[in-house]
């Protein structure tokens, strides 16, 4: 029977690839046999992996759902480190959806998870960069919106 880890690491691998048929099938079967193994905190990681792999073929809807069903149990049992996996990955998905609002908001509580766990610099760093990429788009919707609306930026009464 093939290793669990060797499974994700493959559907990790060939969804960076493009290879999302192949990626899917194989991160199905990192989810069937996490079930089998009944190792929970295994299986949400492969769900999460899945998930992202949902993104990519452009299932953005069937990924969010997955994704916030992973946050939830993720929380509900305090794997923050699963957590903060899930919830990046999913405010990844809302900002290839355009949903900066609920990027920015997944994002920085990804932020705030790593630093709970004790993560890296480098780490809060990456977390942080995020942050002001998905800001920067946020902002620059408002003020695509505004401008749309004939609200310019200008004070004069």
């Amino acid at each position: 029977m093939r290793s669990l880890s060797a499974l994700n690491e493959k559907t990790v691998l060939l969804r960076l690839l493009g290879r999302l048929d192949e990626a899917i099938e194989i991160g199905n079967e990192a989810v069937r046999q996490a079930r089998f193994t009944g190792d929970r905190e295994q299986l949400l990681g492969a769900r999460i992996r899945r998930a992202q792999v949902l993104q990519y073929q452009g299932k953005t809807d069937e990924a969010i759902v997955e994704l916030t069903s992973c946050v939830d149990e993720a929380r509900g049992r305090e794997w923050t480190a699963l957590e903060a996996f899930a919830i990046q990955s999913r405010g990844k998905v809302s900002f290839d959806t355009g949903d900066y609002e609920s990027a920015l908001a997944d994002m920085t509580a990804a932020v705030f998870l790593r630093e709970k766990l004790g993560a890296s610099p480098a780490e809060i760093q990456a977390a942080l960069t995020a942050v002001a990429v998905v800001q920067s788009a946020l902002d620059a919707q408002r003020g695509s919106a505004r401008a749309d609306r004939g609200e310019g930026g200008s004070d004069h009464a």
